[in-house]
């Protein structure tokens, strides 16, 4: 049985969301960049690159969504979801790459003294960014868990990267600020950006692999589909359970033994009751395969 016949109208939730996103990055880059030029601030542009990669992976999970809600096909007969992990794993990519570059950049103006004394611009724009970001995640992850999309989660990570980054920043400039003599601080926090988004970009990876490796759910998660199954009339045990994750969505099959003098009608009869306790109890189900054995005689 598949249960996947909303997956485009999810996707339609999930390309909504993005697209605040790309709205509030267009208009970040613009205003982090002149804050950091205007305010002399290393940080705030390095922050202000954070944001492109930002507009770069929201382009990246819309195209994942759109390709990863087509329905089954003859070349793909488990469906396209698995394109939306694949785009959750080049947003972690790009996270990764995004904070070597900042770090190495960071690292080179700490080593040789690079001289910047960051001023109030920069101050602003990391304050309306702090804001700007963090309601934008909030949004984001509450979407993305709600359709338990992993693209989505792993972008709305990508937002709250950004808004711990721009925390980094406003400590740099406010220290900066205070004291002028201190203004390679401005360097030290972009170099703590770099950790923040290479933190997040590697979790986004992990995730990613567990995935494209079909790793089982947590064994709570197993438990909680063998109770609900052994739950229904008619069932003497379940067994062979196999479930993997694709998208973001369970695909499971399984084993169930019935009483071998039933009918093949009367099986079928309990296979579709399972079905039904397993899309009841367990959230995020795209496939479901219900096996029937007969019960061996005594």
């Amino acid at each position: 049985m598949e249960t996947n016949n909303n997956r485009e109208k999810l996707a339609g939730q999930g390309r909504r969301v993005t697209l605040i996103g790309v709205w509030v990055n267009l208009f970040l880059i613009g205003f982090k960049t002149a804050g950091g030029l205007v305010g002399q601030s290393q940080a705030l542009i390095a922050d202000a690159v954070h944001s492109f990669s930002d507009l770069f992976t929201d382009l990246v999970v819309l195209i994942g969504l759109k390709i990863g809600a087509k329905a089954p096909d003859e070349k793909h007969p488990f469906g396209h979801a698995r394109l939306e992990t694949l785009a959750s794993s080049i947003v972690g990519l790009v996270l990764i790459t995004v904070a070597v570059g900042i770090g190495l950049d960071a690292g080179r103006s700490i080593y040789y003294h690079t001289e910047k004394h960051p001023t109030w611009p920069a101050l602003l724009a990391a304050a309306v960014s702090i804001v700007a970001k963090e309601a934008v995640y909030q949004y984001t992850v509450f979407v993305g868990k709600r359709l338990k999309s992993p693209a989505i989660q792993a972008n709305a990570w990508h937002h709250r990267s950004d808004a711990m980054s721009s925390v980094a920043v406003l400590a740099g400039v406010t220290g900066a600020l205070i004291n002028p003599a201190w203004h390679i601080l401005d360097a030290y926090a972009a170099l703590l950006v770099s950790f923040f988004i290479l933190k997040v970009g590697l979790d986004v990876i992990w995730n990613s692999i567990q995935e494209f490796t079909d790793t089982a759910p947590e064994p709570a998660v197993m438990e909680n589909i063998k109770a609900c199954t052994r739950n229904v009339s008619g069932v003497i045990e379940v067994h062979d359970v196999k479930v993997r994750t694709s998208g973001g969505q369970y695909q499971m099959e399984l084993h169930v033994v019935v009483d071998g003098r039933l009918s093949v009608v009367q099986g079928h009869h309990i296979a579709k009751e399972v079905e039904r306790c397993l899309i009841d109890e367990i959230d995020g189900l795209d496939r479901i395969i219900v096996h029937v054995d007969p019960a061996e005689p005594d």
